[in-house]
């Protein structure tokens, strides 16, 4: 980075920091992130009336989620430098106009094709979405506030995940999965009627130049904090993709009551989200570190103590409480280190995340192959304790002012 653009850009965004807080408008960002992972998951929950409408088999059918997860991975790293020079609330409101389209059109498809397609369109709306939401955070309220208007914005994350699934299986075995497209679709609507209300004119920065996702990665310890964020969210996803039978094994559990321990996962993820934004504002690395330690100690207990179906439960709550600090902790890190390039960085936190579910994923499935459920939570929770560590000794919060 040369030394015009270290000394301009503090500069200008001093200049365009808000003096008091909209907090109108980082909710309704948090309406955007609920109505897009909403979106995203449905079809988790509607697979099998899908194949069976579309002709399709339900592994077919299940690319749904796929195409959007793929295309918003690419979407987080290419939209920045295309609409840089457009008003950001005009690129939200844009994104805001594809999730209802994609809803809307999903739900009139009468073939897998068109209903992929469609969900590309969602991709889009996702990554870019996602890559914009920590830069735009920081135009909306004072610096010291942007921990709390970050965790307020990724509350929606937990939950659109506690919510997608039980609302398309209700509204699908009610009217039909269509209706739960459409549903997502009116979500989609009166976000953008808040939004229009609530956002304000945020016209584009003028930068010295925008770096590509390449140059962020070779300025000085930039890597090692993607590394940090890579390593804590392939042991996290690497535990989640196997919560199932993991919890199946550890106990005598029914069928509610694995019901009733996944949404104390996700209300606890809500308030974990919420909590971390204050941690955050006293110690951003300390949140870093204890977030990743916390999931693997919780993981550990899962499968090591000999706890009944009562401590399970705590300790899935917990692990819930733990990990929900830790991607917007990530977000708030870009937003700190690389605050002259935030959408940009923005992008990468997506593509490192996206490409750590699927990593956790596979990595999950070749341990559970070889030794079952009790292996992938000690991998998993070892990779999370490691990552602890690394971000302890390899990761900086401080690299701008350096």
């Amino acid at each position: 980075m040369n030394n015009e653009m270290v000394e301009s850009a503090p500069t200008r965004m001093a200049d365009e920091v808000p003096s008091s807080p909209a907090w109108m408008a980082v909710f309704s960002l948090a309406m955007g992130v609920f109505g897009l992972l909403t979106a995203e998951y449905l079809p988790a929950s509607l697979l099998t009336p899908m194949a069976s409408d579309l002709s399709v088999s339900e592994a077919l059918a299940g690319q749904a989620v796929t195409v959007t997860a793929v295309v918003a991975l690419f979407a987080g790293l290419l939209v920045p430098r295309p609409t840089r020079s457009l008003d950001r609330r005009v690129v939200l409101l844009g994104f805001t106009v594809l999730m209802i389209a994609s809803n809307l059109l999903v739900a009139l498809s009468t073939n897998l094709v068109f209903l992929l397609v469609m969900r590309v369109l969602l991709g889009f709306a996702l990554g870019g979405f996602w890559c914009m939401a920590a830069a735009v955070a920081m135009r909306l309220v004072p610096a010291k506030l942007v921990p709390r208007a970050l965790s307020i914005i990724f509350s929606g994350i937990a939950v659109g995940t506690v919510v997608s699934v039980p609302l398309g299986s209700y509204l699908g075995g009610l009217y039909g999965w269509r209706s739960a497209f459409l549903a997502a679709a009116a979500v989609g609507v009166l976000t953008l009627i808040f939004q229009l209300f609530t956002l304000p004119s945020m016209a584009p920065r003028k930068i010295v130049r925008s770096e590509s996702v390449l140059e962020l990665l070779g300025r000085p310890g930039i890597s090692m904090g993607m590394l940090g964020c890579v390593l804590a969210h392939t042991g996290q996803y690497a535990l989640f993709t196997y919560i199932r039978p993991a919890l199946e094994s550890v106990s005598n559990i029914s069928v509610d009551g694995l019901s009733l321990m996944l949404l104390g996962f996700g209300v606890a993820n809500f308030f974990g989200t919420l909590l971390a934004g204050g941690l955050m504002e006293r110690s951003l690395r300390a949140t870093l570190i204890i977030m990743p330690a916390l999931v693997g100690i919780a993981a550990f207990g899962i499968v090591l103590l000999p706890v009944q179906e009562a401590g399970v439960m705590a300790l899935v709550a917990f692990w819930g409480l733990a990990f929900g600090g830790v991607p917007v902790a990530w977000s708030n890190w870009v937003a700190r280190v690389v605050p002259d390039q935030a959408e940009t960085a923005g992008g990468m936190v997506v593509a490192a995340v996206q490409s750590s579910i699927a990593l956790g994923a596979a990595i999950g499935g070749l341990i559970f192959g070889l030794n079952g459920v009790m292996g992938v939570f000690i991998t998993a929770a070892s990779i999370m304790l490691l990552a602890a560590l690394f971000i302890s000794l390899q990761v900086r919060t401080d690299l701008f002012e350096r």
